[in-house]
């Protein structure tokens, strides 16, 4: 999974940065703006926002502000505050999933495509449904490991220094 993760994401921002000299190389160098490029640039953009959503949560590396971490003195309190963390953003997830799907259903049905190239956006667009179902599988999966781990935790306290 981390390998896919690892050379999808950096093909990618590396076709997104090829694409955009392109296009500034020859809009400013050589006068002769590309058609239709940044229609096709649409496509890996999404694709790498939600890929790297995806990854960011699938390793737990979103940005968070853990000011609540500076008060609580036990591994037990700082781990429930986690959990509620992880429930508000599976809430969300599956809030925002809700909306891709019929968002996606949508798309399906109308088919509009691009307005210089005529490429079906269809295939831009469920990026949003797919990213938004791996997020919100992720959260889950952190919601439980995290549950369980508190299920598991001795019943000494512990320093916030010992979870960490």
């Amino acid at each position: 999974m981390e390998k896919f993760f690892k050379y999808t994401l950096t093909l990618l921002i590396s076709t997104l940065a090829i694409m955009q000299f392109y296009q500034v190389l020859m809009r400013y160098v050589f006068e002769l703006p590309v058609m239709g490029l940044d229609e096709i640039m649409v496509y890996p953009t999404l694709w790498l926002y939600f890929l790297g959503s995806v990854n960011a949560s699938r390793e737990d590396t979103q940005i968070k502000a853990n000011v609540l971490d500076i008060f609580m003195k036990t591994a037990r309190s700082k781990l429930i505050v986690r959990i509620l963390a992880d429930l508000m953003s599976l809430v969300v997830a599956l809030w925002l999933t809700r909306w891709a799907w019929d968002y996606w259903k949508y798309a399906l049905r109308v088919w509009k495509e691009s307005a210089t190239l005529y490429i079906p956006t269809f295939y831009a667009e469920c990026a949003f449904l797919i990213g938004l179902v791996l997020m919100s599988t992720w959260a889950a999966w952190h919601l439980s490991r995290n549950i369980r781990h508190l299920f598991t935790l001795p019943t000494v306290p512990e320093t916030v220094e010992k979870l960490s």
